[in-house]
């Protein structure tokens, strides 16, 4: 089988990209597709761009954040006092009525 069974190929592009890691990635695109600026690169994973001198910066990643993190980005120091002191106001005041509280 080749080209006589199955037609021609399609034109093809290859693009070079360049990681901050120093890999080359050349991926094929259509001759009349958009190509696009950026790439990730298949062996490292940061991103790459065209410029060989000048490959982008590697992704800075952002530390995982608890819930009680979140909430303290939210809330200052004395609403969470207030909001504590009426919760425990309440629960309080169910067990006194004898509510039965898991």
């Amino acid at each position: 089988m080749g080209e006589a069974e199955r037609g021609d190929t399609a034109p093809r592009l290859y693009v070079s990209y360049f990681c901050s890691s120093g890999h080359e990635t050349r991926p094929a695109f259509a001759a009349d597709a958009a190509v696009p600026e950026m790439w990730d690169c298949p062996r490292c994973g940061l991103p790459a761009n065209n410029d060989a001198k000048n490959p982008p910066p590697p992704t800075k990643n952002e530390p995982y954040k608890t819930h009680l993190a979140y909430v303290k980005e939210r809330r200052s120091d004395v609403e969470a006092a207030t909001i504590l002191s009426e919760a425990l106001a309440s629960l309080r005041d169910r067990r006194a009525r004898g509510e039965v509280i898991y």
